[in-house]
């Protein structure tokens, strides 16, 4: 069972953990605690070391170190905002929600706040005298380590600086998302519930789960779901994370009659908000994909080479998404049956609008013919029938393409 995919509080967790604040914020306490509780291990350090240093010798340092942080982290923080906006700009708004979960950026701006405040921490307390002078040694001591983390901080920031925000940096972050999104989508397709075939039916006797918001469906946490359907009941959902959905209308059904207080436990495994997220909806990456090479095809852009690009990422994921196959239909849970992604939505999501924007263009044409005849020869059925119609939805032919796409 893939745990990164159907644990939804770990996913909630990990939604925090990429915030940007909290890891600064983690840094700068971190920080300060250091400021405050280093000096105890003056202990360690060699009695006749203190005799060399002063206050006066300690708090340059330090102000220097305080003034130099507080620059770099504002120019930083000015250098990350236009890298993301001009990303945005030149691919697809939707980017921008995932650059600001670059760990390496937040990493790189906690280690330069984090040194602002213990600096400035250390400079206040060596002002109260808190310090004793063996404590000021183990205080210089901690500053050269803090100046060493931040050192490599730079040149990890220089580094990251030479692709952040960059075309080729955007289209991998969003393809290695949406890899991950799909890998755990194909091994889980109805999210560790039975899936949601045409030949299942619905009872008659059913109590509707109403929405409690209009927005997006985020998360569905089906092991809660399962846990929360009452006995001898079966719970159908008929929304799946991705879907719009607005309020008081349908998310799910519950077999027999139930109460207002099973109703509210099975309601509170949904997570509703404004916006499309990447946690469990294997569409969304695809889209965004599709949104870049259509912004780059469009008149004012002319950059067919960023479209082929896209397209070739495209069948890559979807190539390597044919070759994973689901758990066994024993290992999910068996009381909650679910609505699930089609393998022809999922070819219409990533083709449909780069074939509609790309008419005209003969290197787009080809290389969408390319894609779609490789595609042909998926290992999995529905996805190898999918790139059928779709390749004859754009040809006329499942078998031959245009003259160009055949060299």
């Amino acid at each position: 069972m893939t745990l990164s995919f159907l644990n939804v509080p770990a996913m909630l967790l990990m939604r925090l953990y990429r915030k940007l604040w909290l890891r600064v914020g983690l840094y700068a306490l971190a920080a300060a605690l250091i400021a405050v509780i280093g000096p105890w291990g003056a202990a360690l350090l060699p009695s006749a070391w203190s005799k060399t240093l002063s206050a006066d010798a300690v708090t340059p340092v330090l102000t220097i170190l305080a003034s130099s942080m507080l620059a770099v982290s504002t120019f930083s923080l000015n250098v990350m905002v236009s890298a993301h906006r001009s990303a945005a700009l030149n691919t697809t708004p939707r980017v921008h929600r995932l650059l600001l979960e670059d760990t390496t950026t937040q990493s790189v701006l906690g280690v330069f706040i984090g040194a602002f405040v213990y600096a400035l921490t250390s400079i206040v307390l060596t002002n109260m005298e808190f310090y004793s002078e063996e404590a000021l040694l183990a205080v210089m001591v901690v500053t050269v380590l803090v100046v060493a983390l931040v050192i490599g901080a730079m040149l990890r920031w220089i580094e990251h600086l030479s692709t952040l925000g960059s075309l080729d940096d955007t289209l991998r972050f969003v393809s290695d998302r949406t890899k991950r999104r799909l890998s755990a989508f194909r091994n889980q397709p109805a999210y560790g519930a039975l899936p949601l075939a045409d030949d299942v039916q619905i009872p008659e006797t059913c109590t509707d789960i109403l929405a409690p918001q209009s927005g997006y469906i985020q998360l569905i946490d089906v092991h809660g779901l399962s846990n929360s359907t009452p006995e001898r009941a079966t719970t159908y959902v008929l929304r799946r994370p991705g879907h719009h959905v607005l309020k008081n209308t349908v998310l799910a059904q519950v077999s027999g009659t139930q109460d207002d207080d099973a109703l509210s436990a099975i309601l509170e495994n949904f997570t509703i908000g404004d916006q499309r997220s990447f946690e469990q909806d294997p569409l969304f990456g695809l889209q965004v994909l599709s949104e870049i090479a259509s912004r780059a095809l469009s008149p004012g852009t002319h950059d067919p080479g960023t479209a082929v690009q896209v397209l070739n990422i495209l069948s890559k994921l979807l190539w390597e998404a044919s070759h994973i196959k689901a758990d066994e239909p024993e290992s999910c849970a068996q009381n909650v049956i679910l609505k699930t992604v089609d393998s022809d939505r999922i070819f219409e999501r990533a083709f449909e609008a780069i074939a509609r924007d790309g008419k005209g263009f003969s290197e787009v044409e080809d290389c969408l013919y390319k894609g779609l005849s490789n595609l042909e020869n998926c290992p999995d059925p529905d996805f190898a029938e999918a790139a059928r119609k779709m390749h004859k939805a754009f040809t006329g032919t499942t078998t031959d393409a245009p003259a160009a796409a055949k060299t």
